[in-house]
């Protein structure tokens, strides 16, 4: 059986990927296309134990390198669990923030150097990286304002400004690195104009009908 194709969505806080993975799965259903939609850190039972733990604003002590480990090994689970038993039996697989999030967020805000977290993606994921990844491209300063500010039980989302503009900057160096894989899509316009951007670079790239 032909190996599955593998979407992920990614993105600042509130620029809007749990909708707009929400309605693509709408998409989906109603043209019978099958999929698994799961998000990261989560997505098993033990990847979700994991997440409480970062996200907990309390661990606020959790060393940068710490956190960069635990996301890989939250990611190294879904990997083995979830994401390679449906790849290798031809499923569409599609994950709320993955592989670019850990470039944008540990490599390039905490400062630990984008080859280093590279060089652990590469290891965690081996064959299992993303066909595409759509980048839902908005700064901090418009999506925390459309998002009516941080979620101050999420610990990631309760850093300073500074270091969300840096997560930006990572991403738009991960699309640098990435050309051919991560899709540039502004968010600006309605759901809906968002969600058909998104449809129709899918599309055209046979990842969905």
């Amino acid at each position: 059986m032909n190996k599955g194709k593998f979407i992920t969505f990614e993105g600042c806080e509130g620029v809007g990927k749990s909708c707009q993975t929400r309605l693509l799965k709408e998409y989906l259903n109603s043209t019978n296309q099958e999929a698994i939609f799961i998000r990261e850190p989560g997505g098993n039972a033990v990847s979700e134990k994991i997440r409480k733990l970062i996200l907990d604003p309390n661990n606020n002590d959790i060393t940068d390198l710490c956190e960069a480990m635990l996301y890989s090994a939250a990611r190294a689970q879904l990997i083995g669990q979830v994401i390679a038993p449906a790849l290798d039996s031809g499923k569409l697989v599609i994950c709320d923030r993955f592989i670019d999030s850990t470039i944008a967020y540990q490599g390039f805000a905490r400062g630990l150097g984008v080859d280093k977290i590279k060089t652990m993606n590469e290891l965690v994921c081996g064959e299992y990286m993303p066909d595409l990844t759509i980048f839902l491209d908005l700064p901090p300063s418009e999506s925390f304002k459309r998002k009516g500010g941080c979620d101050t039980s999420d610990r990631m989302e309760l850093e300073s400004i500074d270091f969300h503009n840096k997560v930006y900057e990572g991403y738009l160096e991960a699309s640098r690195m990435y050309p051919n894989r991560i899709v540039r899509i502004s968010p600006r316009g309605t759901k809906q104009d968002t969600n058909a951007s998104i449809v129709k670079n899918l599309q055209s790239r046979g990842l969905i009908k």
